[in-house]
């Protein structure tokens, strides 16, 4: 079932939130909302596809949302290798990974590593918590949107597998003594663990930095026969 948050009269850009039974869709819609840019829910993972960007929801558990993922796995997969951009949140950034330790169930696989629990004693981590100074510098959100704090609401977190190439991650956070990924890239894919939404005026401002990157991406489209285009970047909940 499609739910459409805002229909502008000249629409650009149709950006879909995959509704796997997560919470918070609301604000993170209006967080997305921008002139010529249409937002719509969809409860259907294929259908969810047809647009121009996806977005992977941030609060519920693991197992529940890849058994709704589960029937439109392998296009949903193709379609992000493929270029289509995406944005996941919290739960929706793990997704991105192979497999969490939640609970059973198979991520998208579009980052290689698994989910864990937080190696701390307060779990879950709900709260403002900062980034790592120290970010990829050739990753335009953060340049385009700086973010040095963020909202977090998480008892798990993402662990990418140790690779000889370029490190997926863009930022890391730290929570108490357990450093873990707090946002990551792979090709036109970005996955944060916090909650840009929820973030003030510089998370939403993150969020418009994305959707700026998805439209100039859609304007673009790549030659025939070429690799998908990426503006930068490496190609290669229960509260979650």
């Amino acid at each position: 079932m499609e739910r459409s948050y805002r229909e502008p009269s000249t629409v650009s850009m149709r950006l879909t939130i995959f509704d796997y039974g997560a919470g918070n869709l609301h604000s993170l819609a209006k967080a997305l909302e921008g002139d010529g840019v249409e937002v719509r829910v969809e409860d259907d993972a294929l259908r969810a596809l047809d647009g121009d960007a996806l977005v992977l929801p941030g609060v519920g558990a693991f197992q529940q949302a890849a058994e709704r993922l589960a029937p439109a796995r392998e296009r949903v997969r193709d379609a992000l290798l493929a270029g289509l951009p995406c944005l996941g949140v919290c739960l929706g950034m793990q997704l991105l990974f192979d497999e969490s330790e939640e609970g059973p169930g198979a991520g998208l696989g579009v980052i290689p590593g698994r989910v864990t629990r937080l190696h701390a004693r307060r779990v879950p981590q709900i709260g403002w918590n900062e980034l790592e100074a120290v970010v990829r510098a050739d990753d335009p959100l953060f340049r385009r949107a700086p973010l040095r704090v963020a909202y977090f609401a998480n008892s798990y977190a993402c662990r990418p597998a140790a690779s000889t190439g370029d490190s997926p991650v863009i930022a890391w956070a730290t929570h108490e003594d357990d450093r873990f990924a707090a946002a990551v890239r792979a090709g036109n894919t970005v996955g944060v663990q916090f909650h840009p939404e929820k973030s003030s005026r510089d998370g939403v401002a993150f969020v418009q930095a994305w959707v700026a990157e998805a439209q100039k991406l859609r304007a673009v489209p790549p030659a025939t026969g070429s690799s998908p285009r990426t503006e930068s970047g490496p190609s290669t909940e229960s509260r979650s």
